[in-house]
């Protein structure tokens, strides 16, 4: 059952129609997936696509722990016997969970503080004096009233220190208080970092802030997550500074009522304390790490979107590769792949120093060309690949082959050829082998190859260790199932990882889909899938959407469109008096179709729209066309590099501060944002992507600190 008051809460927050929000709450509570609500069931959500769907279970999630941290706090109020009506309304109406936290705050269980013990030796009654400034009578009259040489409290200095403690700690947990300053600190606050006495003469990576101020508001993700490992690496300092008078104004306006009052002075010390040692210093804490939970969200959002480019980047399709794994003192491991993936045979070339065997190496590459016919090699980017790839093309050239060498990001090949699965499908094969195996199966499909290996082995993150690994992971899941759900699935070939981010599948049902095709031979149609261990309807219901099956009787099975609509299709082809496969592909008929006679309770335009689309088109890869870039011949590493030279490369990551960009030099360049256009650029993503042929100029060169300032030749 859905809360109310959280429901009220989450269409605050989306701005979505609330008809569609509680539709996808019930659905999600149903068990459905994000792809399969997105694709299949538009109707009930108005059309939500997948990121709107994420943003309601996301908040959602927020404010179902927002409500379970309000009962926790609720309940340690009550049994202090403190809950008053007032409060308890404030309490419910926060919509964040730091509003919460600030409420909480003067109630909150702590360690004994200088303040609990004034009001244990009865200074609170003076306490209340002072913020009231309800005396006339001179402070030493004041004072005397609360201390004795025989009590706990003997002299008017010690009566007054406990007074201002509790006055203290009264200011630095009010509510008000506290979110003022914060919003004073996050508006108008400024940013200064400072280098450690370390490190003071020390070039690292973090020099640009040895002595480093902006205003806090302005301050970037991609800084401020530097900032923090900075700091957590002992080479860094920093604090957020604001104008301490208008703070103190701001307080004692609020307090001090009488300026005449004879304890005045010692009430405005109290103030000080306060905000100097309590508030200052926690919410300058509290202000930064805030920052850097949104600059995480943006660098994680920017590792989803480099994924995504990634996992969508062309594939080649069913083309004979030879994947190369490059290296120089152990050689390049060579393995063959045919049309469909299938490992055939492997080898070891000398082909680069130091051994420079290039005679035998190219009788082995030329013998696998001709025995295999061999259409593209793809040669990893690691060590040894600029000098591989030109061996390869000089190959190539002299004795006039068809054939098309292709550097490959290998990020993360090494963490699969090494990893269970691996194993699991090469247990025979060397670790080597089976990342040249991984490298030529990236060319043929990126997607497939890629969901092997663990997201942040492929290097396209942001400071990717530095963020909260439980989102990251799921932000990274969510992607990679976008992706796979996207371009679909061919249940006879797919392996069971990448079967595993299909919606409603996982890992335990992929591996028995796998086990299933093994034992009985392909699936010859979707209904087939019912027999799979632990694949029951509802789960049959999510996926098999997403899965295809070529060659299958029923040519809808290599489509998106759903079985529950295949009765719909088949009523259509009949109306319009020809058989289902005459339909499919032929526009003629597809445009007489009146959709609106088809429109049901259950059916709407929208997916009619889509079963048309996919008629059209059963199928089709929503992958754009195979394309690649080709390296200078005349650069090898950063020592040949001057500035002014002009070079072809591929972009291997996207920060919010620019693009990084191989360029064949074994250390990635980048384009800073500045850079990257003619006109202003707010996101790099705008602009360009992972996997994009660019044409760069270079700007400057480090070669100590191994930086490479590239510009975009436009």
């Amino acid at each position: 059952m859905i809360n109310s008051k959280l429901f009220s809460f989450l269409c605050e927050k989306c701005s979505y129609p609330t008809t569609s929000i509680k539709s996808a709450l019930l659905l999600f509570d149903e068990g459905a997936t994000i792809p399969f609500i997105a694709r299949y069931r538009k109707e009930k959500t108005n059309g939500l696509d997948e990121t709107q769907l994420r943003e309601i279970q996301k908040f959602n999630t927020y404010f179902e722990s927002l409500f379970d941290r309000l009962e926790t706090i609720k309940n340690s109020i009550d049994e202090q016997g403190k809950l008053t009506d007032g409060l308890k309304e404030s309490l419910e109406n926060c919509r964040d969970k730091q509003t919460l936290e600030d409420l909480y705050l003067p109630f909150k269980k702590r360690r004994k503080t200088k303040a609990d013990i004034a009001i244990e030796n009865g200074l609170e009654p003076l306490a209340t004096l002072l913020l009231l400034q309800s005396s006339r009578e001179s402070k030493s009259v004041i004072l005397s009233k609360f201390y004795s040489s025989t009590g706990k409290v003997k002299s008017a200095e010690d009566a007054i220190e406990g007074a201002k403690s509790i006055i203290a700690q009264i200011v630095s947990t009010n509510t008000t208080y506290r979110q003022w300053i914060r919003s004073l600190m996050m508006k108008d606050g400024v940013l200064i970092t400072s280098v450690t006495s370390k490190f003071k003469d020390i070039k690292t990576k973090f020099d640009m802030y040895y002595s480093f101020s902006e205003p806090f508001k302005r301050a970037a993700s991609h800084r401020l997550l530097a900032i923090r490992r900075g700091e957590k690496e002992k080479v860094l300092g920093w604090k957020i500074k604001v104008d301490e008078d208008s703070v103190l104004s701001y307080i004692e306006s609020r307090i001090i009522t009488d300026s005449s009052f004879s304890l005045v002075s010692e009430l405005k010390v109290a103030i000080r304390d306060g905000y100097v040692k309590s508030i200052m210093p926690s919410l300058q804490t509290e202000c930064f790490n805030a920052a850097c939970e949104e600059a995480e969200e943006q660098s994680i959002t920017v590792f989803s979107k480099n994924l995504s480019n990634l996992l969508m980047a062309s594939p080649t399709g069913a083309k004979v590769v030879l994947g190369i794994d490059p290296g120089f003192r152990t050689g390049c491991k060579c393995a063959v792949v045919d049309a469909q993936g299938t490992y055939k045979e492997t080898a070891t070339i000398f082909p680069v120093p130091p051994l420079s065997k290039m005679a035998e190496a190219g009788n082995i590459v030329l013998k696998f060309i001709k025995k295999y016919k061999v259409e593209l090699i793809a040669i990893g980017n690691g060590t040894g690949s600029k000098e591989t790839f030109r061996f390869i093309k000089d190959l190539i050239k002299t004795n006039s082959l068809d054939v098309i060498p292709v550097v490959v990001n290998e990020a993360g090949a090494s963490v699969y050829s090494a990893s269970e699965l691996a194993i699991e499908e090469y247990p025979s094969l060397d670790v080597t082998v089976r990342g040249a195996i991984s490298i030529a199966h990236r060319l043929q499909d990126p997607l497939s190859e890629l969901v092997k290996i663990d997201p942040k082995a492929i290097g396209v993150g942001q400071y990717q260790h530095d963020v909260n690994q439980v989102q990251l992971r799921e932000s990274l899941t969510f992607t990679t199932e976008l992706a796979v759900n996207t371009i679909g699935v061919d249940v006879n070939t797919a392996s069971s990882a990448l079967l595993s981010y299909v919606s409603g599948i996982g890992s335990v049902v992929a591996k028995n889909i796998v086990d299933y095709r093994q034992t009985n031979g392909p699936f010859k149609n979707r209904k087939v899938l019912l027999k799979v261990a632990k694949l029951g309807p509802k789960a049959y219901e999510q996926c098999v959407g997403f899965l295809r099956i070529k060659g299958g009787k029923n040519a809808l099975d290599n489509s998106s469109i759903h079985p529950e609509r295949y009765v719909l299709v088949s009523k259509i082809a009949k109306d319009m008096n020809v058989q289902v496969e005459s339909i499919i592909g032929n526009n003629e008929i597809i445009n007489a179709i009146d959709l609106n006679a088809y429109v049901s309770e259950s059916v709407g335009l929208l997916t009619l729209k889509d079963i048309v689309k996919e008629l059209r088109k059963p199928g089709v890869d929503p992958r754009a066309e195979f394309a690649y870039a080709s390296f200078d011949d005349a650069v090898d590493n950063i020592d040949d590099l001057t500035e002014g030279m002009e070079l072809e490369g591929v972009v291997t990551n996207v920060a919010n501060f620019g693009a990084f960009v191989d360029i064949g030099v074994h250390q990635d360049g980048l384009i800073h944002i500045s850079k990257l256009s003619n006109t202003f650029v707010k996101n790099p993503h705008d602009v360009i992507s992972v996997g994009d042929q660019v044409s760069v100029r270079v700007l400057a060169v480090d070669k100590d600190l191994k930086r490479i300032q590239l510009g975009k030749v436009f």
